[in-house]
C-alpha cells in the first residue's frame, strides 16, 4: 500500500468512526440530515500469464496496482418524500495497465482515469421524490443515499441529477457492489449494459420508478460522455440514452426473489466497425473508430434474476446482448454475456457477518468487433494490436469478506480468466486481491 493509500485510508477510517458515535448519539426521532462515510483500498495483481505479444490495450504479467476512495454522503430531508443527497469523494490510484486488457475489467474500483495523487469529485447530486400511491405502509431502510422515509408499498419515485444508472437499474443483492461482494465489472452488472457515463461511470439525468404490487417499472434519460469513453458529459444533451426496466418481484418456496429486463438505446456519434476496417484498408494503416463516427443509434437487452434459496445462502445470474455493429460506447468491449453466482453467507461457520461468493462469466465479442480487433483496432478496454485465434473470455472469480470488526471487512479476491480480451495467445491469468472497506 501506497503513504498516500494508507493515509487517505486511515483519515477516512477515523472519520468514519467518529460518524458512526454521531450516529449512535442521535435522537431516535426522524433526522433531517444524514451523514455517512466509507473508505476503501484495494491491491490486485497478476501472475506471471503467457504473453507471446502485446498491443496498446493489453494486460501485464506480473504487475500490480492499487486504489484508494474515501465518500461522504450528505443527506437532507427536504419536503414532504424529498430527499436531497451529495456525495463528495475523494480518489486515488490506478487500475491494472491503466483499465486496460479485459473485456470483463478485473476491479469495479478501478475508474479509467487514474491519478497518483488524489483528487476530488463530487460523483452524486441528485433529489429523489417519492409519492404515495397506496398499498401496505413500510418504510425505507436508512442508510447512505437513503433516508428511512415512511413509503406505501405501491409508490411513484422520482430521481434528478447526477449519479450512476446502475444505482437504478439493473441492481442486484447479490453482485453489484464493488466495495462489498464481487469485483469483476461483467459480474456485478450485466457486461453488455452499456450504460451512460463519464469515466467515472456518473452521469446525469433523471429516472421514473413505478411500483405497483409485485411489479416495478422504471425509465430513465441520460447524458451520453461527449465522445466515447470520454471524461466529459455531451453538452446539451446532444448525446443520451433512453433505459427501461421491468421487475418482477416473487417467492419460491418462502424465500424472496426478482427478475429485471432491461433494455437501453444510445443516440450518439459512433462508428461501425465494418467502416473503420475499410477506412484502415484503404490507408494501409490498422482501423481507428473516430473518423467513421456519425449520429446513429446502439441498442442492447439484459435479463437479472436474484434469488434467495435459504438464509445464508442466495443466487444470481445475468444473459446480456448488445448491437455487434457499432462500437460499444461507455462501459466495455463485450456484446454477449452470460453469468452466474452464488453468495454464501458465514452463519453455518459461525461467522454470521462474513461472506464467501463464487461467480463464473463468460463474455463474447461480434464478429465485427473481433475482425476489428484482428485488424490492430483498439476497443474501450481491449486490443493487443491483433487478434489471430478468438474466442470468448470465460472468467471464474472467487471472494471472501472478513468481518473483523462491524465497521472493517477485509476480502480476498481471486478471478481466472481464460481467453482474456477475447485473445486465445493469451493467459490464462490469474489476479490476486486484496481489499479493505471501513463503513460504520
Amino acid at each position: 500500500m501506497s503513504w498516500t493509500g494508507k493515509t487517505c485510508l486511515l483519515a477516512t477510517a477515523w472519520m468514519a468512526g467518529r460518524i458512526g458515535m454521531a450516529h449512535a448519539q442521535e435522537d431516535p426521532a426522524p433526522s433531517r440530515f444524514a451523514v455517512y462515510a466509507q473508505a476503501t483500498y484495494t491491491e490486485q495483481e497478476t501472475d506471471g500469464f503467457r504473453a507471446p505479444y502485446r498491443g496498446p490495450n493489453s494486460l501485464s504479467p506480473d504487475t500490480g496496482r492499487e486504489t484508494t476512495d474515501a465518500t461522504l454522503y450528505l443527506g437532507a430531508r427536504l419536503w414532504r418524500g424529498a430527499e436531497l443527497w451529495l456525495d463528495p469523494e475523494t480518489d486515488q490510484g490506478f487500475g491494472l495497465d491503466d483499465t486496460l486488457g479485459l473485456a470483463g475489467f478485473a476491479s469495479g474500483e478501478a475508474y479509467k482515469v487514474g491519478r497518483a495523487a488524489p483528487y476530488f469529485r463530487l460523483q452524486r447530486a441528485l433529489i429523489r421524490q417519492t409519492l404515495d400511491l397506496g398499498g401496505a405502509a413500510g418504510s425505507a431502510t436508512a442508510g447512505p443515499n437513503q433516508f428511512a422515509l415512511p413509503q406505501s408499498a405501491n409508490r411513484l419515485v422520482i430521481t434528478l441529477g447526477k449519479m450512476s444508472v446502475v444505482d437504478i437499474f439493473d441492481v442486484n443483492r447479490f453482485a453489484h457492489d464493488p466495495r462489498a461482494d464481487f469485483l469483476n465489472w461483467s459480474v456485478i452488472d450485466a457486461g453488455t449494459f452499456d450504460y451512460a457515463a463519464d469515466s467515472w461511470g456518473y452521469s446525469v439525468g433523471g429516472a421514473a420508478e413505478w411500483y405497483d404490487g409485485s411489479w416495478a417499472w422504471r425509465a430513465g434519460v441520460f447524458d451520453l460522455s461527449d465522445v466515447p469513453n470520454s471524461e466529459s458529459l455531451a453538452p446539451r444533451f446532444d448525446e443520451y440514452q433512453v433505459d427501461v426496466e421491468a421487475e418482477h418481484r416473487h417467492e419460491v418456496g418462502g424465500q424472496p426473489g426478482k427478475i429485471d429486463l432491461t433494455g437501453f438505446e444510445s443516440r450518439g456519434r459512433m462508428g461501425l466497425y465494418a467502416d473503420a476496417i475499410a477506412r484502415g484498408e484503404a490507408d494501409g494503416l490498422p482501423p481507428e473508430l473516430a473518423p467513421v463516427r456519425r449520429y446513429r443509434k446502439r441498442d442492447g437487452i439484459s435479463l437479472n434474476l436474484e434469488q434467495q434459496i435459504s438464509a445464508d445462502v442466495g443466487m444470481f445470474a445475468r444473459l446480456g446482448d448488445a448491437g455487434g455493429n457499432v462500437e460499444a460506447y461507455e462501459f466495455s468491449d463485450i456484446d454477449h454475456t452470460a453469468s452466474v453466482g452464488v453468495s454464501v453467507g458465514g452463519g453455518p461457520w459461525r461467522r454470521p457477518a462474513d461472506t464467501l461468493g463464487v461467480a463464473e462469466v463468460f463474455n463474447a465479442a461480434s464478429r465485427d468487433l473481433r475482425q476489428y480487433l484482428a485488424a490492430g483496432g483498439l476497443g474501450i478496454l481491449t486490443g493487443d494490436g491483433q487478434l489471430p485465434h478468438a474466442g470468448p473470455e470465460h472468467i471464474l472469480e472467487t471472494y471472501y469478506e472478513l468481518a473483523v470488526v462491524s465497521a472493517v471487512h477485509v476480502t480476498l479476491d481471486y478471478q481466472w480468466v481464460d481467453n482474456p480480451a477475447y485473445n486465445r495467445d493469451r493467459g490464462p491469468v490469474s489476479l490476486f486481491a486484496v481489499r479493505v472497506h471501513v463503513q460504520p
